[in-house]
């Protein structure tokens, strides 16, 4: 009698498990956007393809063949931020990437967002981690400064030129301002979010970027990461996340949600 070790060799296992994992981050970059929709439609177009062989409709089966012949393409040009994305987040170190960040700089920005909160001023600062972000540092005005509160608030004032857009923060300095940031392209997000959050959820969608994002409407404070955004009850929970994501290991206190 054939036993269960003959059937399955430990090469068996490692494939099926890589696989696995494979599905599983696809599935985690496609949920919650319009991708996992096409992705439905792509599925009920199988469907009808395999119908149409079962009952031998000729002209159903060579237009789903023409179709199908040119589905390598059709998924690129639909799914070419989904791609831009997975392979962006295979290329990322899989270590720590709070290197170069110090207390005293997350504690400048939490003083500052609460600073613009308090007074409904609008910001929206952008932590460089992992991912470069050199694309979206040309987009703006480098200034190479170093960060303190201060020059933070003064960027973010109405009456300031560079209030619009980003600043992208990286190992202690204030690197660009005014910098042009992605719109996320998630169907899903609340109608309540305007530019500067949809910005803010965009460039954490596309690097490993952390982002603090003020609302000049309602004066909340929120984290962004990873496409998720959640709003910051005080400026003591917004900096143990901070502190969480870069100063130690231990798990974020945030419920992150879409």
């Amino acid at each position: 009698m054939t036993t269960l070790t003959e059937l399955f060799r430990w090469q068996d296992i490692l494939d099926i498990a890589i696989v696995a994992f494979i599905i599983y981050q696809i599935i985690n970059i496609v949920r919650g956007t319009r991708s996992l929709q096409m992705l439905g439609g792509i599925g009920i177009l199988i469907v009808v393809y395999f119908l149409a062989r079962v009952f031998e409709l000729a002209t159903l089966m060579w237009l789903m063949q023409t179709f199908f012949s040119s589905l390598l393409i059709i998924i690129i040009i639909v799914f070419q931020q989904d791609i831009r994305r997975a392979l962006t987040q295979v290329g990322r170190t899989p270590f720590h990437g709070g290197t170069g960040v110090l207390e005293k700089d997350l504690d400048e920005i939490v003083r500052a967002a609460v600073y613009l909160s308090k007074r409904k001023i609008g910001a929206l600062m952008v932590m460089e981690r992992d991912t470069a972000l050199n694309e979206y540092v040309e987009s703006g005005f480098v200034l190479d400064a170093r960060l303190t509160k201060e020059l933070l608030i003064s960027i973010f004032m109405p009456v300031s030129p560079l209030h619009d857009g980003g600043v992208i923060i990286n190992k202690g300095k204030i690197h660009s301002a005014a910098c042009i940031l992605p719109l996320t392209q998630n169907p899903y997000i609340n109608k309540r979010y305007g530019t500067r959050h949809r910005a803010a959820i965009g460039i954490s969608e596309e690097t490993d970027a952390v982002v603090v994002v003020v609302s000049e409407e309602t004066q909340e404070i929120s984290l962004v990461r990873r496409g998720a955004l959640t709003t910051m009850a005080d400026e003591i929970i917004l900096m143990d996340n901070l502190r969480a994501i870069f100063i130690s290991n231990q798990p974020s206190s945030a419920s992150w949600k879409k």
